[in-house]
């Protein structure tokens, strides 16, 4: 794991300033003991991990990391995945498409026809659209990777039922909270939208979200 980011301070003040339930939420997690948001830094892990976890309980999708962890004898890397066959993977309790996904992304790492470095100078909305084109990588799984392995500032990711079930609990608002209300609160949070959804987060499930 690396540093915290830079501007996380910065934006809880930022936060606490326009927003009386995020400076409460901020308050509830200054323990000693607060996990912040760090970033591993390898965009295959974080990919694979966000293919598993995919329309799954964080529970499910930790049980069967472990075991494509198991799988590839703890080292997570594309060459060791493109190893295994698509019977070991689906042992693990991967799906026939999150199998397709994962093998396909060691190719394409492999063979570098995805280059993961090229996402460090584009916007979040370029970014998002490169990591879209692979295999399994939708828009929730995007911006997972610009959040936790790029630590990108102002992630908003609005299909995520954690954060949406997070609006509705601290803001008193039915489940779905209303699309103008998430509109109104990602102005209100911007440009430090990824560390505001941190902390609604932590507010619903007390082990800190890892990608």
């Amino acid at each position: 794991m690396t540093k915290i980011p830079k501007y996380w301070n910065k934006a809880k003040k930022y936060l606490s300033k326009k927003d009386k339930v995020m400076s409460k939420l901020i308050k509830n997690y200054q323990s000693p003991t607060e996990t912040i948001l760090t970033s591993r830094k390898d965009i295959f892990f974080s990919l694979c991990k966000s293919i598993i976890g995919q329309q799954i309980s964080v529970a499910a999708a930790n049980s069967v990391f472990l075991k494509f962890k198991r799988a590839c004898n703890g080292k997570i890397n594309a060459k060791t995945v493109s190893k295994l066959t698509h019977s070991q993977l689906k042992k693990c309790g991967l799906s026939r498409q999150k199998v397709i996904g994962i093998k396909s992304l060691s190719k394409e790492i492999l063979d570098k026809s995805f280059k993961p470095k090229l996402i460090i100078n584009m916007n979040d909305e370029d970014a998002i659209n490169y990591l879209s084109s692979l295999k399994q990588i939708g828009r929730w799984s995007a911006e997972m990777i610009l959040l936790f392995t790029y630590n990108r500032s102002n992630i908003w990711p609005i299909q995520d039922i954690g954060l949406l079930r997070a609006i509705s609990k601290n803001y008193k608002k039915k489940y779905l909270p209303p699309e103008k209300f998430v509109s109104l609160l990602k102005k209100r949070f911007s440009p430090y939208c990824s560390v505001a959804t941190w902390y609604l987060w932590r507010s619903i499930d007390p082990e800190p979200i890892q990608y």
